[in-house]
Parts: C-alpha cells; sequence; structure tokens
C-alpha cells in the first residue's frame, strides 16, 4: 500500500484544516519545500500537495511551490486545487506534477473530466471522492449529493478512471481513525478500483487496518504533523 504524506498550502506554507473549515487552521512549516524533503529523506516516495489557495480562487495559486519541490526531491507528486480547466491541468503538470486530483469539478462537470482521462491518460488523472455519511460532499464540503459514494466511483470507472482518493470529510484533520467499515464495503463492492484512504488516518494501527483490507494507498496528514505517527515508524512499511 502507497503511504503518501499530504502538504496542504495556504499562502505558501504548510497547513491543515480541520473538515475543510478554513477558520480551522493551523500552520506547521513556513518552508514547505524542507517538509517534502523530510518526507523523501524518510524513504516516502510519493506527495499529495493541495493548493488550498487555489481551491478558493478557482484556478491554481501555488504553483511556484509545486516546481520548487518538484525540481529539489525526487517524489512522485500529485496536485489539486482550482483545476478547472485543461490549461490548469497542463501547468500543473508543467510544473512537475505527475499526477492530478480532479476534486469538486468531478462532481460539477464529469464530462469535463472525461476528457481529460482520454487528453491525459487514467494514470495521471486522480479522482477525489469527498464523502460524509456514504454520499459525496460539494461546495467545499458543505452541502450533501444524492449520489452514493459508490454510484460515483462507479461512474467514473466506466468513464475510464482507475485511482480514487476517498476523503471522509468528517473525519478529515480530526485524528478520529479513518472510515475503515465504509472502505471494506467498498472494495467488496469495486475491486477493480484503486483507493485511497483519505481523513482521520492517526495512528500505526489504522494504517495496518487499511492494508489488511486491501486499500490502495492512505494519505497521512495531520497526524505526522502533530506526531501520532512519526515518519520512523512509517518507515517499515515504505
Amino acid at each position: 500500500m502507497d503511504l503518501i504524506p499530504a502538504i496542504d498550502l495556504i499562502n505558501g506554507q504548510c497547513v491543515r484544516l480541520t473538515e475543510g473549515d478554513f477558520s480551522q487552521q493551523t500552520t506547521y512549516d513556513s518552508d514547505p519545500l524542507a517538509v517534502a524533503q523530510r518526507f523523501e529523506q524518510a524513504g516516502v516516495r510519493r506527495l499529495h500537495l493541495v493548493d488550498l489557495d487555489g481551491a478558493r480562487a478557482k484556478q491554481p495559486v501555488n504553483l511556484p511551490v509545486l516546481e520548487r519541490i518538484a525540481r529539489h526531491t525526487n517524489l512522485t507528486i500529485d496536485f489539486g486545487g482550482g483545476l478547472q480547466s485543461e490549461a490548469a491541468v497542463r501547468q500543473a503538470f508543467d510544473a512537475g506534477a505527475r499526477q492530478i486530483t480532479a476534486g469538486s469539478i468531478a462532481v460539477r462537470e464529469p464530462a469535463l473530466v472525461g476528457e481529460w482521462l482520454r487528453t491525459f491518460g487514467a494514470e495521471r488523472i486522480i479522482i477525489g471522492a469527498d464523502f460524509r455519511d456514504n454520499h459525496i460532499s460539494i461546495n467545499a464540503w458543505a452541502e450533501q449529493s444524492e449520489r452514493t459514494l459508490a454510484e460515483f466511483i462507479e461512474g467514473y470507472l466506466a468513464a475510464g478512471a482507475t485511482t480514487f482518493i476517498c476523503t471522509d470529510v468528517s473525519k478529515d484533520g480530526k485524528l478520529q481513525g479513518p472510515a475503515l467499515a465504509t472502505y471494506q464495503q467498498l472494495r467488496e463492492q469495486l475491486p477493480e478500483a484503486q483507493l485511497v484512504a483519505s481523513g482521520g488516518v492517526t495512528t500505526l494501527a489504522d494504517v495496518e487496518a487499511l492494508v489488511a483490507i486491501g486499500m490502495h494507498g492512505a494519505i497521512i496528514g495531520k497526524a505526522i504533523y502533530e506526531g501520532t505517527i512519526t515518519l520512523d515508524e512509517l518507515r517499515p512499511l515504505l
């Protein structure tokens, strides 16, 4: 299973939000490159980089940070936040992202994201499936869609997507453990989907439980910054 640390960016700094709420922001480091380099030195190979400024502006804002990290590390970076057009996706790739995550745009404009899948290939376009109570969350997690998580993923599998970051927004940044039952059910319903768990991963036991149910990856954010999971603990699993 891929273990993927997250760096969320506001004003070029490394931050974390709770449940996606900009009013619940903690700044952990002013130098995201230094954070990324520490991850790489620990044996990490992948990085989930989120441009929160870009998400609000609906266009990428922190591309220079992406470019610095891509230039000064060998991490495989997936980049998300503010990617609303093919031009923006190309900007992210040009700045050094190997993959991008299509988040809210994947809910709002499936035809457009379907074009991205055909243009760039499924290996480069990750679908972000943000959910609460097994239903897709929309509008910066403020509203619930009528579509279930499984229906959403199934639709994109039919469109050619392969990899999905499934974020339980009710757990994101709260260090309360991941949605194991939901992920187990998804693995049984949609075994062909490559599922990456996100939200609530708090301890090494959480990571081991995700491995046991066959998840393809886990994004770990606040747990690393708060020290409930250490890079030394993760090292044997990388």
